[in-house]
């Protein structure tokens, strides 16, 4: 990786194995209404498949812009397969989960009602938008997936056989969850579920405890709310996973 650092990171998702790519527009408006960078600015363009290079800014027009491709900085990188499984609550708070679960490197975001969930639908687009944002801001080279919203039991009925589930059960019913992962092969699939600001019913929770492929864990004596116990059981989760998956520890960084 090259050693000096460029500020502005881009998403691209197509190839960057080309000697100059183009940008949509509301890329172009970024970089030159809310950035205000000139021809010739460096910044870095970044995907999963082809890791990060940096670019330069060969010149706007009306509603484009083009970037050449430079060095590459970053070779492609493995990442935990793991998935946050969560019911939605209020948009701003919905946008905060987004972020700071891209931010701790989850692979997939995947909402889902619950019979208490009082969000009656979800503005896919714009967590994907979120995803990228932070992605962007953390350095992270991939995306996470954004899943179509499913109710819970439809969810439960397609889930994958091979990825586990840790149910965050705030019933009390599951083993603290640090004690519990940590007896866990944590390199394979996983995902984490929480639920919705008035937590499971009661037909929920006895269901989702009786599928086979569910780890019930606990997150502690305090009641949280649902965006606080979707970070505590993602960060837990990271920190006991990292070396055993082969990525770096996280950097932290102080950001306005």
């Amino acid at each position: 990786m090259a050693a000096d650092r460029i500020e502005t990171r881009l998403y691209v998702p197509t190839s960057l194995a080309v000697s100059s790519i183009g940008l949509d527009a509301d890329r172009v408006h970024y970089l030159r209404h809310v950035l205000r960078l000139e021809k010739g600015a460096r910044v870095a363009v970044f995907n999963a498949t082809d890791g990060e290079y940096a670019a330069r800014i060969e010149g706007f027009g009306k509603g484009c812009c083009t970037l050449a491709i430079e060095e590459k900085r970053r070779e492609p990188a493995g990442e935990p397969d793991l998935w946050l499984v969560f019911a939605p609550i209020k948009r701003t708070r919905l946008d905060f989960i987004a972020e700071k679960a891209t931010e701790l490197g989850v692979s997939g975001l995947w909402p889902v009602y619950t019979q208490h969930t009082i969000v009656s639908r979800v503005n896919r687009e714009r967590l994907v938008a979120t995803a990228i944002e932070a992605a962007e801001q953390s350095e992270r080279l991939s995306i996470p997936e954004v899943f179509e919203p499913l109710k819970l039991d439809e969810a439960l009925a397609r889930w994958p056989k091979d990825r586990r589930l840790v149910f965050c059960d705030e019933s009390g019913g599951g083993g603290p969850i640090a004690d519990v992962l940590a007896k866990q092969d944590l390199t394979r699939p996983h995902a984490i579920l929480t639920g919705p600001e008035g937590g499971f019913a009661r037909a929920e929770l006895d269901a989702i405890r009786k599928l086979p492929f569910v780890t019930p864990v606990g997150l502690g004596p305090r009641v949280l709310r649902a965006d606080t116990a979707s970070l505590a059981a993602l960060a837990i989760f990271q920190a006991l996973a990292h070396d055993r998956l082969g990525s770096p520890p996280p950097r932290f960084v102080a950001r306005s």
